[in-house]
């Protein structure tokens, strides 16, 4: 091939990879990260995420809030008094041992503990919804107590941004 060739080539390929890098926002994704380099949009899933952590992680069939857990809600329902716009949606997830009927109560439980915690803390309970996804959403994949550790979560997602 021919260097002519070889430059149009590479520019095609790079012009591809980036069309399909970016939202219409001119972020890689949809969170406000604006890629995975420097600092997050106030106010965005991406904040939440990076400046305060939008999961907390459960012990084995349990839906007990470790001190760990209220750390981090504690730092959610700050940031969710500084953005009253903002609403969240609490998603309880299970590891993938159980039935899928038990892992979903469960992970219910787990999201319903998480919303307690922040409407203890002031937050309106008409400003945070729940779901479980029970074991249908793993974060990690794996047969080890590592990543079942990962997938035993409550994860706290932005919504009216």
């Amino acid at each position: 091939m021919n260097l002519f060739v070889k430059s149009i080539a590479v520019l095609s390929a790079m012009f591809l990879l980036s069309a399909c890098d970016t939202n219409p926002n001119g972020n890689s994704d949809a969170s406000g990260k604006g890629g995975m380099s420097g600092p997050a949009t106030p106010g965005t899933q991406g904040d939440l995420e990076q400046n305060v952590g939008d999961r907390v992680f459960f012990a084995l069939v349990s839906s007990q809030l470790s001190d760990e857990a209220q750390a981090t809600l504690t730092r959610q329902a700050a940031w969710l008094k500084q953005y009253p716009q903002i609403n969240l949606t609490v998603e309880g997830h299970c590891d993938e041992r159980g039935t899928r009927e038990y892992n979903i109560a469960l992970g219910e439980r787990r999201a319903t503990a998480a919303k307690k915690f922040l409407t203890g803390l002031g937050i309106a309970s008409n400003r945070i919804s729940t779901i479980s996804y029970g074991k249908e959403r793993p974060a990690v994949v794996g047969d080890d107590e590592s990543a079942w550790g990962q997938n035993r979560r409550a994860v706290s997602v932005a919504t009216n941004q």
